[in-house]
């Protein structure tokens, strides 16, 4: 009889599927071997008696069976992360898995060198920084904790702000040799920009070059912001940078980054730090919170200078 054989560890790999869509990512997520998760998915297919998912060669997708049974599986697996909170609460120690998805230049220059204190604070805490140009989905597992340039506007999720920071246009100090002092917003037009590729914008917060000068037109694109640095300080042009990116590549050399216009093209933006409502009371989700939360207070100075 469908449901006799009813294995309730085999829904953990219903939702990997679910929220993937496909079995390879799944079974990376949850460190298996694929098959593994296309025979936990065929078993309950078979115990449940109901196709749970069309198999298409892009992707798994699901039935209005599995659409059902995702409702039920969710309103689980909060049941055990609840239970899971008020366990774990009680114990000194913090340990298993926290990934944290954050841009590529926060992650990678304000995180990163700051990360390894939360390590010493709780050796048990395995750490995944995603330095990504991307948005991360907290309902889909995809991470933890996400640094978001804005507050959602619905879903099951808690904000906070973390921080504001400041971007300025910077150019590197052998560019500005070669092509001469930039004076003024109507000089703009005669140099190379370099900026976003605008269809891989993905948050509208990015998209500040029209506020810089009328009509510009970026002729070097990227979807790194970290490689937009990187080909700035060769030479390459003129672009927007977060000051506590650029700040750490001034000086003398041919490769220094140099503010231009400072008092005239300035732009504030925000971080924001968001959790899931369902785990956001998880010990190690909390003190990795907390870390951050204490990081970018102690970086305002470098976040927000001047």
């Amino acid at each position: 009889m469908p449901g006799s054989d009813f294995e309730w560890s085999d829904l953990t790999f219903f939702l990997a599927v679910a929220r993937a869509g496909r079995l390879t990512v799944a079974a990376a997520r949850l460190k298996v071997e694929h098959s593994t998760v296309s025979r936990r998915i065929a078993a309950l297919e078979a115990a449940l008696g109901a196709k749970l998912f069309d198999r298409h060669p892009h992707g798994y997708a699901l039935t209005a069976a599995g659409d059902r049974l995702l409702a039920a599986a969710e309103g689980m697996e909060t049941l055990a992360l609840s239970a899971q909170g008020e366990i774990a609460g009680a114990d000194l120690g913090v340990s298993g898995t926290v990934r944290i998805g954050a841009p590529d230049g926060f992650g990678t220059f304000f995180l990163a060198p700051r990360i390894g204190a939360l390590s010493d604070l709780h050796p048990g805490l395995d750490i995944q920084l995603l330095a990504m140009p991307r948005l991360f989905s907290l309902s889909k597992r995809e991470a933890d904790i996400a640094i978001s340039l804005s507050r959602p506007k619905e879903g099951r999720l808690h904000a906070r702000k973390l921080t504001d920071y400041r971007l300025g246009l910077y150019a590197a100090r052998a560019y500005l040799e070669k092509h001469g002092a930039i004076e003024s917003r109507a000089a703009l037009q005669r140099h190379r920009f370099i900026g976003y590729v605008d269809d891989l914008i993905y948050a509208p917060e990015l998209d500040y070059v029209p506020l810089v000068a009328k009509d510009l037109r970026v002729r070097l694109k990227s979807s790194s912001l970290v490689a937009q640095m990187t080909a700035t300080r060769a030479g390459a042009g003129v672009c927007v940078l977060p000051c506590f990116m650029a700040d750490l590549f001034a000086g003398t050399g041919p490769d220094a980054l140099v503010p231009i216009l400072p008092q005239e093209v300035g732009l504030t933006r925000t971080f924001w730090l968001l959790t899931h409502a369902d785990t956001r009371d998880l010990a190690r989700i909390r003190v990795a919170a907390d870390f951050i939360a204490e990081a970018a207070q102690k970086g305002r100075a470098v976040l927000m200078p001047g």
